[in-house]
């Protein structure tokens, strides 16, 4: 059976130093994170039991923790590492992730910058 069902975190926030740039290294910036899990929830449902789902609250820590350390260049990079933690929950059959970069060193005028992957257990 294809999971159909999800879970959704928007806009989690993390502050890290990844950049590609020396004073994105030193100052570091504020990252906001999106994610959404697909998973099969009937279990969870049919027992209102916290242990047949994810438990988000503790994902997100988790996420949150891997954001803001060791910083890389890419936020491409930032992505897989948090899909990478949500696909060690067995319960998650694939992932979706966002990374927003809001005060990312361009210099024109913009709203966000974001990178967004895609991944499962394949």
């Amino acid at each position: 059976m294809t999971a159909a069902d999800t879970i959704t975190l928007t806009g989690l926030r993390a502050f890290g130093h990844h950049g590609v740039l020396d004073s994105e290294r030193q100052a570091g910036q504020e990252f906001l994170i999106d994610v959404t899990i697909w998973l099969d929830l009937a279990d969870a449902i049919s027992t209102d039991d916290v242990t047949k789902t994810i438990h988000y609250g503790e994902l997100a820590e988790k996420i949150v923790g891997a954001v803001a350390s060791d910083p890389v260049n890419l936020i491409e990079t930032v992505a897989e590492r948090v899909a990478a933690i949500v696909l060690t929950y067995d319960r998650a059959s694939s992932t979706r992730v966002t990374i927003h970069k809001p005060s990312a060193p361009i210099t024109v005028p913009f709203g966000d910058v974001a990178v967004s992957i895609t991944r499962d257990r394949r």
